[in-house]
């Protein structure tokens, strides 16, 4: 259906109206990040990088979908959305509100203004009411849905807004939220930009890294102190999780079986994925343990990172990378903290080279769902074991291609995978770069970019 004038007239003025009074969505934005110190807290509200995305979205989409794990501050950005529009938010988490929406789906999504509905999954059947008003009015910015279940999980959700709906993944907080600094890494690698030559004022010390890392993004556990607080914050948030979200969205009989199942996966995490090698290990059969991590992404927990490149050769792998989403829940089910990273205890320090990895992609990731250009996202390794962690394929075929280092040297083994990569790319690698914890930038061979990881929010 193509849009009128007065449609597209309307969705200029929504627009509008958004960016009036903008400062509603910083909040009280104050941060004490003090990473090398022991408090480590996060203070007031960070402003969300996705509110712009957010805001120019509903001047185009009849129907918008916020996605992410519980608490991550959808509630807090559809509030924020709320009152700029002077609307209010239909919260399905309360049951009261999910027993009347549910008895009349039609009588809440009725309405000429822009419906804000908070945990819609609680109700699925508002989807198909929502179609009902879409097929008679296709206008943009009708309908802001957030739900911390992935849409395209939820029974309604494969034919209802086909077409219609569009899907906005609201991740942890990155590490520029976090000390309220604008991040343009990764925006200005799609955009063709290039790196930039700016040098941190001051580098980031080995000890901060591996807090930033432990921390991870998720605002709640950065209101409280690391250490017995937050680990209990973390303890309640993954059992809130399993309980409510996961037994919501499927009849689970084996329910104690989670939780040793997604350490077994927080262990795996920057590893390619292997059922049945985490069968084994959790005593669950291979049917069992695939659908059990299919339920564990569909909260947002764990994601998996695909295999990229399978039409470069038939010696390409296909299996996919397992991640956990947020850095800070893989250190607390690993039981990694600074100071045993520190240590240097070689078990340790494995788990740190994974940890590291997770949080580097889950951060480059973060920069990305900012972009409007379409990218497609991967890593890429040969059956012999050649890889590169992460992979970035904008729509006019170039690529962009990560190799994350836990530590503080870059050897020439380290550019094995890039190598591979380059020789089957040919002009296509735009931009070849390894992450580092060390201090210093340079150009490696010619055409590898080794920057310090914190290059990435400074």
């Amino acid at each position: 259906m193509a849009w009128s004038q007065e449609d597209r007239l309307r969705g200029l003025q929504l627009r509008k109206i958004l960016t009036e009074n903008a400062e509603l969505t910083c909040g009280d934005r104050g941060t004490s990040q003090q990473y090398g110190g022991m408090q480590g807290a996060l203070t007031g509200l960070a402003e969300r990088r996705l509110a712009e995305v957010l805001e120019a979205r509903l001047a185009e989409e009849p129907v918008i979908v916020l996605n992410g794990p519980r608490t991550v501050g959808k509630s807090t950005l559809l509030s924020q959305l709320a009152q700029r529009l002077r609307r209010p938010v239909i919260d399905c988490d309360d049951p009261a509100t999910r027993a009347a929406v549910r008895n009349d789906p039609a009588r809440f999504v009725e309405s000429d203004a822009p419906v804000l509905i908070d945990e819609y999954q609680h109700v699925p059947e508002l989807l198909d009411a929502i179609k009902a008003q879409l097929n008679r009015d296709l206008r943009p910015g009708r309908y802001v849905l957030a739900g911390s279940t992935w849409y395209a999980t939820l029974p309604q959700a494969g034919h209802a807004l086909t077409g219609r709906v569009d899907v906005i993944q609201m991740l942890p907080l990155s590490q520029g939220e976090i000390d309220n600094k604008r991040e343009t890494f990764v925006t200005r690698l799609l955009d063709g930009a290039g790196i930039g030559n700016a040098e941190p004022p001051m580098p980031t010390t080995r000890d901060e890294y591996a807090s930033r890392a432990t921390s991870g993004g998720m605002p709640v556990a950065l209101r409280r102190p690391p250490g017995r607080s937050r680990s209990r914050w973390y303890s309640n948030y993954v059992n809130l999780v399993i309980d409510k979200d996961v037994l919501d969205l499927s009849h689970v009989r084996q329910r104690e079986m989670l939780p040793r199942l997604l350490s077994q996966l927080a262990a795996r995490s920057g590893q390619v994925l292997n059922i049945a090698a985490v069968s084994g290990v959790t005593g669950l059969e291979k049917s069992t343990t695939e659908n059990y991590i299919k339920l564990l992404e569909a909260v947002f927990l764990v994601q998996r990172l695909p295999a990229w490149g399978t039409t470069l050769g038939a010696r390409v792998a296909r299996h996919p990378k397992m991640h956990m989403v947020d850095s800070g829940v893989m250190a607390w089910l690993l039981n990694l903290t600074p100071q045993k990273i520190a240590h240097g205890d070689p078990a340790t320090l494995t788990d740190y080279r994974h940890l590291t990895e997770t949080f580097a992609i889950g951060e480059i990731l973060k920069q990305t769902s900012w972009s409007d250009a379409p990218v497609t996202t991967g890593h890429f390794r040969t059956a012999v074991g050649d890889e590169v962690d992460l992979v970035l394929e904008r729509d006019d075929g170039q690529v962009l291609a990560f190799e994350i280092k836990a530590g503080s040297r870059v050897h020439g083994d380290d550019l094995r995978g890039l190598r591979v990569l380059k020789e089957r790319l040919a002009h296509r690698m735009e931009a070849a770069i390894v992450l580092y914890t060390g201090v210093h930038a340079y150009t490696l061979d010619g055409w590898v970019e080794v920057l310090p990881l914190d290059r990435l929010w400074m």
